[in-house]
């Protein structure tokens, strides 16, 4: 896509029920420090913050003379600093855009490479007091862009829809609007979060909120039925469920050096 390497890896399996399983709490900003100074550094993707950092922590456990530096930001946060050579891996939750080639081919003569690591579905966040427990792929998108307002219309109570959302830096908002919205603007009035875990808080505390994220947080809030398909791993892998994408970790060239061992190692057996 718009001449990037894809570089597509079967078998992912371990790293999937990883994302799906133990995206658990890990504070942001993870400094994993090994006995010497060989230190990589990846940042980006919000979604894949808390999946790389224990895999990181694992790695370490298996390689302790390297230090890895993994923080989150949202994917365009990663890639403006990949573009800036200050990280050596970005956590994408999207593919490249094209401008964003552009800025890596001046800078650094390389259109970038992309190697998938897994499989994951955009989940929407209800309220578990909420009585409203599926909605249509379109009543979510009439939701997010404004059309419908208030929870009566789609089943709920006469209560006005609070609508909480990623901010433009994260490719979960784009992957969102271009996916979900099909391009169309989200409502004026919806609220915009820096992280996930601010819109699982909100939402898990708000009867009337909703939001949307990673299949792998909210352990608080009631993840919809989307066209009456839960999001769970086996609805994901199947592509029944309708809000899905890849994740990816994204270099200036094709993997060499330190990068190259740990995103092997987080591909392998081990990872």
């Amino acid at each position: 896509m718009m001449g990037m390497n894809v570089k597509l890896i079967i078998g992912l399996r371990k790293v999937f029920l990883l994302l799906y399983l133990f995206l658990i709490s890990i504070p942001f900003g993870c400094y994993y420090k090994g006995s010497e100074s060989m230190v990589l550094k990846l940042k980006g993707s919000d979604t894949m913050y808390k999946l790389t950092s224990m895999l990181a922590n694992e790695f370490m456990k298996d390689n302790p003379g390297i230090s890895v530096y993994v923080e989150g930001g949202g994917t365009k946060t990663g890639i403006d600093a990949l573009g800036k050579g200050i990280i050596d891996i970005c956590m994408a939750s999207r593919l490249l855009k094209s401008d964003e080639i552009k800025v890596i081919a001046d800078e650094f003569g390389s259109i970038g490479m992309s190697t998938l690591v897994a499989k994951d579905a955009l989940s929407v966040y209800l309220n578990p007091q909420n009585r409203v427990k599926n909605l249509s792929l379109s009543e979510v998108k009439n939701i997010f862009s404004g059309n419908i307002t208030n929870w009566k219309e789609v089943g709920g109570e006469d209560k006005t829809i609070r609508v909480i959302t990623r901010s433009p830096n994260s490719g979960t908002y784009l992957h969102f609007k271009e996916h979900v919205l099909l391009n169309d603007d989200y409502f004026e009035a919806v609220e915009i979060k820096a992280s996930t875990d601010e819109i699982v808080e909100i939402v898990s505390k708000d009867k009337n909120a909703i939001g949307y994220g990673g299949i792998g947080y909210g352990e608080n809030v009631f993840h919809s039925l989307i066209n009456g398909v839960k999001p769970s791993e086996e609805n994901v892998r199947d592509e029944s469920y309708p809000i899905r994408r890849y994740l990816f970790f994204v270099t200036l060239n094709v993997p060499d050096g330190l990068s190259k061992k740990f995103i092997d190692w987080v591909l392998s057996n081990d990872g």
